[in-house]
């Protein structure tokens, strides 16, 4: 069975930092060295709708970036540990959504999802 699991989230105050993180399971060793092999970061603020935030192929290291967060979020993946990072510098009171992984990088690819994590950034 194929599980992503957020954590990491919490409240903070705007200009300060978090680091989330996606542990997967349930994959093939096959699926985790393809190049194509994805995990990306999606968010969803009260009363919007879902927006990806990052992307990565985890075997070539491939990023993708919203422009909302580009130089102020990294993706990282530890493939030895099965899991996603993404760390969240210069948060603003804008970035306080429930952070879902997912095993796609478009919301209209089909894929597995985490149940997610919430940030709160206070202003």
């Amino acid at each position: 069975e194929v599980q992503l699991v957020e954590s990491g989230g919490g409240l903070v105050q705007a200009g300060g930092s978090l680091r989330l993180s996606c542990v997967v399971s349930g994959f093939t060793s096959d699926d985790f060295t393809s190049d194509d092999f994805t995990i990306a970061w999606f968010r969803q603020a009260p009363g919007k709708e879902r927006e990806g935030v990052s992307c990565i192929k985890t075997n070539i290291g491939l990023t993708y970036y919203a422009d909302s967060v580009k130089g102020r979020f990294t993706i990282s993946s530890d493939t030895n540990k099965n899991t996603v990072y993404l760390t969240m510098n210069s948060l603003k009171p804008e970035d306080t959504a429930v952070y879902y992984c997912s095993s796609v990088c478009s919301l209209t690819d089909r894929g597995y999802w985490g149940k997610g994590t919430l940030v709160i950034v206070s202003s």
